[in-house]
């Protein structure tokens, strides 16, 4: 297995060198202009960032080819472009569930290098911890194999996180408040580690390298066993000073409705989420429905229960969206998350709600699904490793 992370930092002196190289690692390889253009950094600074980059490997130049020509000057040699080295180094990242773990070794630009999955058949946070280290452990003897050092653990969990703390302050699908999860898996695994909300790492992976690259405003609402919101304004994912920005399941969206696990009434979560639909079929249908497969399968077979609990889910989830839209003005939504594999079922509810809701011009917002399976999720979390990893103070 592969020993802990050594004091190796990565050479980034000022974040303006590391908003640089997190500009590379998005939309590169880019000609030297490029990157000052897009990092809004003179040539001369883009130069002074560049040089340490290069000479520790972390970023690499190449001799401009291919479908890369049209930066290339129209007299004199061709440009070099400039990419991030991605066998420069590896991280890893998690992704807890309520019933499963969810590990990925990535290189530096967080491509998946392999996958595993282990059943979590009790939640309590020692049996979590002992579960998540050890599947950290097999990654690092995986990792051994690269020849290249892991530098970084990202995990992510449902709820209220602290990052800058390293504390899970409550996860309500583990049942969990105040676990320091970070101290508690840096100490068993001798990684550097970061904790972070599921849905925020998630975002931070579709800025760097999905749907939201290249956006400076856009949100990712994700939908299935809880309601989930990423933000990004002017180019940074949004945490608030609290850390529960876009927590858009705990809006009210039915001021009689069903109580919510969080001690209110009518909270998008408590009726748009798997479980609430699964509970209004039960009401409404006075049946019994085993789970999320079987609903599904009601409503495309005709079951009226089933069809009104997915149509009023869709109407609430349609509402909150432009709540968002409304708030914050994002270029685009990306919907995700496990319960896009019923979309075809609320999606003409969620297209009405948020047109009727939204206001002026904010109809315009683009609003797209992007599936997106759990390892998705857990290369969100490595995402969130290598993040802290760039901009961490030497």
């Amino acid at each position: 297995m592969s020993s802990p992370a050594d004091t190796e930092t990565f050479p980034a002196a000022t974040p303006a060198a590391a908003h640089l190289f997190t500009t590379v690692l998005s939309h590169g390889p880019l000609t030297r202009l490029e990157m000052a253009r897009r990092a809004g950094l003179s040539p001369a600074a883009v130069t002074k960032a560049v040089r340490p980059l290069i000479a520790s490997g972390y970023l690499a130049e190449d001799a401009d080819a291919g479908a890369e020509a049209e930066v290339r000057p129209a007299l004199g040699r061709p440009a070099t472009l400039v990419r991030v080295d991605g066998g420069r180094a590896l991280f890893i990242g998690v992704k807890l569930t309520g019933d499963e773990i969810i590990g990925v070794l990535t290189d530096l630009c967080c491509r998946i290098l392999l996958a595993r999955r282990v059943p979590l058949a009790d939640r309590e946070p020692d049996a979590v911890l002992d579960a998540t280290t050890d599947l950290v452990r097999e990654l690092l003897t995986e990792a051994d194999g690269y020849g290249v050092r892991v530098a970084g653990l990202g995990i992510a969990v449902s709820g209220d996180v602290d990052r800058a703390e390293g504390v899970v302050r409550y996860s309500p699908f583990l049942d969990w408040h105040d676990v320091p999860l970070a101290a508690l898996v840096a100490a068993g695994t001798g990684l550097p580690v970061t904790v972070d909300n599921d849905v925020r790492a998630l975002t931070v992976a579709e800025q760097w390298f999905g749907a939201g690259v290249g956006l400076s405003d856009f949100a990712v609402v994700t939908v299935g066993a809880g309601i989930g919101c990423g933000l990004v304004v002017h180019g940074r994912v949004v945490a608030g000073a609290h850390g529960v920005a876009g927590e858009i399941g705990h809006v009210t969206v039915e001021a009689d409705g069903p109580p919510c696990h969080c001690g209110n009434r009518g909270c998008l979560e408590a009726v748009a989420s798997d479980g609430a639909i699964l509970a209004r079929i039960r009401e409404t249908g006075g049946t019994e429905v085993t789970g999320t497969a079987e609903a599904v399968e009601r409503a495309r077979q005709g079951d009226t229960g089933a069809r009104e609990a997915y149509a009023r889910a869709g109407n609430a989830i349609g509402r909150g969206i432009a709540t968002v839209v409304n708030l914050f003005g994002p270029a685009r939504v990306i919907i995700s998350g496990e319960g896009l594999a019923a979309y075809d079922l609320f999606a003409e509810q969620i297209r009405e709600a948020f047109q009727a809701a939204a206001f002026g011009s904010a109809a315009q917002c683009d609003v797209r699904t992007r599936p997106l399976p759990f390892e998705e999720w857990a290369r969100g979390a490595a995402a969130t490793a290598i993040q802290s990893f760039i901009t961490a103070p030497n």
